[in-house]
């Protein structure tokens, strides 16, 4: 069968190439791709379309048996919605259902409506009532754009003058150029939640939830998680901080409740939902936030997990059959790395040549972000995000020592990359 899957983010790399380790799939297009997906070559295939009906059209054309989106803007536009009009199989979220991260405000409504445990909050337009709300709640404190900022629109002030700074960048001058459903910018205000941060990421088919391996990533620039919030700077699966309480304690306080609530609101929810969840020394959770499709760069370690087939999963889950589905890991640990552009995440550097890129192997992979081909056919920088560095090893100190060998022997200039990725499994596990 021929298979899409929409996006062109190191996310869709590792979802199309496990997607084509699948003996039932015969060509795997991905739209519109990246520098790793046009060399990967094989079963592989770059397409250069990222308008919705133009997408559609293409797919009947060609008979696309099965459609996997990946990234969040396309599921705002309403990918999903077109496809399924026009009888296409396709996995992922309705524009409806993708609130749950197009709006923050959305979001934080429907977690208080429902009863979900989350930090409390507020929401403004107003940019004088947004600085009245930080004084009166003091810093620490969380500032995020209400809309899609490809996972850059949240500061975590820990000084007022930061939370001020904050509300004037994403409010007053709108320097993400972020708007909400209803047009303008807005910004939602919430409490600091102290505690470890993991992300739980399940499937969903409308009504049965199958829950993915668990997964940690590292939302900051430099190492000891100091720095800028980034999209993400790596990530390792399992995540000991997910207990087998935690996670039963996920499903029952957050997954099936935000499931329930959207069928009672009257919208199905299909495809990723991505949970990111906050765990005090207590064991308390709350959700810091949802997102509508997986997790970029937690994809990576989760599909080098993966041993199930992913073309029986995602057509399972567009029949709604899940309950019928157990999906088989492998037991090692699996880590990866992110490599970053000189001067992300501000101003990233593009053009900058990549060389040493290994040969693909069963237990390391390199999977591309920000790349394209250059005219001469060799990989340069395109994106904040490079590459992202994915091994699998026997345990987190082995695979932390076995991913930055790998990654020593990339080069692209002014490359940046953390090098404690996956320190806190190591201190548990110590």
């Amino acid at each position: 069968m021929k298979i899409l899957v929409i996006g062109g983010g190191g996310r869709e790399h590792a979802l199309a190439w496990k997607l084509a380790e699948s003996p039932k799939a015969t060509k795997v297009y991905v739209a519109p791709g990246n520098g790793g997906t046009a060399l990967a070559g094989g079963k592989l295939e770059n397409l250069n379309i990222t308008d919705v009906q133009a997408l559609r059209e293409w797919a009947q054309a060609e008979k696309i048996a099965l459609t996997v989106v990946g990234p969040e803007a396309p599921l705002a536009a309403g990918v999903v919605d077109e496809f399924r009009a026009h009888g296409l199989k396709v996995f992922g979220p309705t524009k409806a259902a993708a609130q749950l991260e197009s709006s923050k405000a959305f979001s934080k409504d429907f977690m208080a409506r429902h009863s979900i445990p989350t930090a409390q909050y507020e929401t403004f337009t107003d940019a004088v009532a947004a600085h009245a709300y930080v004084d009166r709640l003091g810093a620490p404190i969380v500032i995020k754009a209400d809309g899609l900022a490809a996972g850059k629109g949240v500061v975590v002030a820990m000084s007022l003058q930061e939370a001020h700074d904050a509300v004037d960048f994403m409010l007053v001058d709108n320097k993400y150029g972020v708007t909400h459903n209803e047009g303008g910018a807005r910004v939602v205000i919430e409490e600091f939640l102290d505690g470890e941060e993991a992300s739980f990421i399940v499937l969903c088919d409308g009504k049965n939830v199958l829950a993915l391996a668990t997964s940690q990533d590292h939302k900051r620039l430099k190492d000891g998680d100091q720095g800028p919030n980034t999209g993400g700077m790596g990530a390792y699966s399992p995540a000991p901080v997910v207990t087998a309480d935690v996670h039963h304690r996920a499903m029952r306080e957050i997954i099936l409740p935000t499931i329930r609530g959207m069928e009672k609101d009257g919208v199905n929810y299909t495809g990723f939902l991505y949970a990111g969840l906050m765990i005090d020394k207590a064991g308390q959770l709350k959700t810091l936030e949802f997102n509508c499709r997986m997790g970029d760069p937690e994809t990576q370690p989760i599909m080098m997990r993966l041993k199930s087939d992913l073309v029986d999963v995602m057509l399972a889950a567009c029949d709604g059959k899940l309950d019928q589905f157990e999906l088989q890991w492998d037991r090692r640990t699996a880590l990866g790395v992110v490599m970053a552009a000189a001067g992300y995440p501000e101003a990233p550097r593009k053009g900058d040549v990549i060389t040493g890129l290994p040969a693909a192997a069963d237990d390391a992979m390199v999977f591309h972000a920000g790349t394209q081909l250059g005219d001469d056919g060799q990989p340069v920088t395109s994106g904040g995000r490079v590459l992202c560095v994915t091994v699998l090893a026997d345990s987190v100190k082995q695979a932390q020592q076995k991913v930055y060998d790998v990654a020593r022997g990339i080069h692209f200039d002014g490359a940046q990359y953390r090098r404690d990725i996956g320190f806190r499994a190591i201190k548990k596990a110590d």
